[in-house]
């Protein structure tokens, strides 16, 4: 079975010509580094087997981030028959700089020029390209299926020509004419090159080690990279005005960037975009599906539940009533606010927005040690924290990752769904809109704050190269979208089929059995019980010491969607979930009972910050080792009681004072503690030496 690499830029379209090619369903995305790790998939091409690999993409064979440093990797292992190299037709002098650095290192590659946009930037003679690579060269779509089937014979093919890199011998190597007297003639142009692009990973990968890497580097002219990428460059240029002819129309900057790019207009437009999301998913639209959805889940529990009344057994009434339908029906009515969050997300992602996002928050985040990229990985954040924690290894070094990583929980996934709209609900009505939007709000605040800190001590900022790809807008394709839901959708369900019921089961048996097994009906004297009240003292402080409350929460670490179960389940809930829940938690006969508003919000916001689930834990374990995985969840508690605390003090002097004293006293708390800071950066400023402005700065003089 022969293997084949399908090699190319970011969103370029690897994954659409990988789909087309093995028939699957890869996620395609509008976005930079969709493809996290590489994808393998078998094929056929006249009853002859080939595995076909779709890396992440990358600019050169020197990576500068994760994503590149896989493909790398993969490219220079040589475990491979040959090379589909992908270039997108509109960014393709770019796109050639790979096609050169794979040539060079004579690789067997086929290169497929992707005519995404029929208003493409150029016309290519491939006769012409093909002579001047040496290679097969095609233009095609990625998404026709009959455009592969040429390509697709092209694999049989064993390409004997030899690229010829007359270009390179312009550069004067002399510098490094005793660095590689051990390496065979023909390989030492490629070890001079890479030595002139600093490529440290290169010579890591051939048993260089750190010390000698350094000395190699020491003797190259402080140009050397820019020495390389000028000979490549120059020899594009000359293949673009051979090989290509340029189409009529003027390509560049979309209209709509001149809105969205805008330096007055990007954030207003981006917070607009938020505040309709919400609206549509938490209210409005998901709402009315939410009713309607429980309204037909009722219908079908009902009457099973009225004929479990006829057994006379509480404990299998209870079992069904309680464990399975109670809490698991609550949860499955908020699957629509679920779809309609990861529908819009999709749809930015798809329409090519996210990537302008990245752009422009990569100053903001800059100052707190994080990428423009981090925008992406943290707004996946609010569908799924697993999913988004994974999506973290795109960033540009180890620390922006772990960074990102830690800060992915406390972006408000749709699993708090369930527990914001209950729980708030019950208290604050049709205020808790406002609720749920500074719920949000805070989480974000939190990460920030967090992330400077981290910046500051553990994990201090790195030189990052902020490379980033504008893929161009294009309206959405609902069968691309179609295919995420139904991913989502699927584990959601997967979730609630096994995770919840089983857990609920688990809640539920602890919650009804003692120590020595005696069955209990209304949980008095349980093991649940004692283990809630061992630990419900802690919890006094921030507004809720009610041992149901905490052995909810402690359930919530499996999955935030039990939580909400898990008290539907206490309070003995059955049918229309939804309503009742809402309304149990606020009577005092109720086995879980807020006694007011601050301790439901306080209940809220530490639900919010404290640990994610175990599959996000699990995947924090697997991105960034035990020991960052160990000190996320300590920062998460900590973090959770404090602003709880804070939150539930706050909240309960509103509640005990008027308005207007508390909120006085809290802005001159504000105003007092930024006077310190300015004060504070005032004293510790020091007079510039050379007299120019913005001394605060870094000095470029230096």
């Amino acid at each position: 079975m022969k293997e084949v690499l399908l090699v190319g830029n970011p969103n370029s379209g690897k994954t659409t010509l990988f789909n087309s090619l093995t028939k699957s369903s890869e996620h395609v995305g509008n976005w930079h580094g969709v493809t996290v790790e590489e994808k393998k998939k078998m094929f056929k091409v006249e009853n002859e087997d080939y595995l076909l690999v779709d890396t992440p993409g990358i600019y050169s064979l020197s990576p500068l981030s994760f994503e590149e440093e896989v493909s790398f990797k993969i490219i220079e292992s040589d475990n491979y028959s040959k090379i589909i190299n992908l270039c997108d037709l509109n960014n393709l002098q770019r796109n050639l700089y790979l096609t050169l650095c794979l040539l060079e290192e004579n690789k067997d590659v086929v290169v497929v020029i992707n005519e995404i946009d029929k208003k493409a930037k150029y016309k290519v003679n491939t006769k012409k390209l093909s002579n001047f690579l040496s290679v097969p060269v095609f233009v095609l779509n990625a998404e026709d299926k009959e455009a592969t089937k040429n390509l697709k014979q092209t694999l049989k093919q064993k390409d004997l020509k030899k690229f010829k890199s007359e270009y390179l011998d312009q550069i004067d190597f002399s510098c490094l004419k005793d660095a590689f007297k051990e390496i065979p003639l023909e390989e030492r142009k490629k070890f001079c090159v890479k030595a002139f692009e600093r490529n440290e990973n290169f010579f890591k990968l051939n048993g260089f080690d750190d010390k000698k890497i350094k000395n190699l580097f020491s003797v190259l002219p402080q140009n050397s990279m820019e020495l390389i990428a000028s000979a490549r460059y120059n020899f594009l240029d000359l293949i673009i005005e051979e090989c290509c002819e340029k189409n009529d129309f003027v390509y560049g900057k979309s209209k709509f960037d001149k809105i969205l790019l805008n330096k007055f207009f990007a954030f207003p437009c981006f917070l607009l975009i938020l505040s309709v999301i919400f609206y549509l998913t938490f209210f409005s639209l998901g709402a009315f599906l939410s009713n309607l959805l429980s309204s037909f889940l009722n219908l079908i529990t009902t009457p099973i539940l009225d004929a479990l009344l006829s057994i006379d057994s509480p404990f299998i009434y209870h079992l069904f009533a309680d464990a399975l339908f109670g809490g698991v029906s609550t949860v499955l009515s908020f699957l629509p606010q679920v779809v309609l969050l990861f529908f819009f997300l999709s749809v930015l992602e798809d329409s090519g927005y996210l990537s302008r996002v990245a752009f422009i928050f990569e100053d903001i985040l800059g100052k707190i040690g994080l990428s423009g990229k981090s925008v992406y990985t943290l707004l996946m954040g609010f569908g799924c924290s697993t999913t988004a924690i994974m999506t973290a290894r795109n960033m540009d070094n180890k620390n922006s990752k772990i960074k990102t990583a830690i800060l992915c929980p406390y972006m408000s996934c749709s699993a708090k769904i369930p527990i914001y709209t209950v729980i708030g609900g019950a208290f604050f009505g049709a205020s808790n809109i406002f609720v749920i939007i500074g719920l949000y709000l805070l989480g974000v605040v939190v990460a920030l704050v967090i992330s400077k800190i981290l910046d500051m001590t553990l994990l201090k900022s790195e030189n990052q190269t902020f490379i980033l790809e504008f893929p161009p807008y294009r309206m959405t394709s609902f069968k691309r979208v179609g295919k995420i839901l139904w991913k989502n959708v699927k584990s959601f369900l997967i979730k609630v089929g096994s995770v919840m019921i089983t857990m609920n089961v688990i809640v539920f048996l602890l919650s009804s059995f003692t120590f020595s097994f005696n069955y209990t009906e209304n949980g008095s004297g349980s093991m649940l019980e004692s283990l809630g009240k061992f630990l419900a003292p802690i919890f006094e402080p921030i507004g809720f010491n009610n041992w149901a409350i905490v052995s909810a929460l402690l359930a919530g670490l499996v999955a935030k969607e039990v939580v909400v179960s898990s008290i539907a389940m206490f309070n003995g809930v059955d049918g229309n979930a939804t309503s009742l829940i809402s309304s149990s938690i606020l009577l005092p006969t109720s086995v879980v009972y807020f006694a007011s508003g601050a301790s439901i919000l306080s209940f809220l916001v530490f639900c919010l910050l404290y640990t994610p689930c175990l599959a996000s834990i699990s995947m924090m374990l697997q991105e960034i080792g035990k020991k960052w995985t160990v000190i996320a969840i300590c920062i998460e508690l900590f973090v959770a009681y404090i602003v709880s605390f804070i939150v539930y003090n706050i909240a309960l002097a509103f509640e005990i004072f008027d308005f207007w004293p508390v909120f006085l006293i809290l802005l001159s708390i504000v105003i007092l503690l930024v006077s310190f800071v300015f004060i504070y950066k005032f004293i510790k400023r020091k007079k510039c030496p050379y007299h120019c402005e913005n001394c605060s700065k870094v000095c470029k003089r230096k």
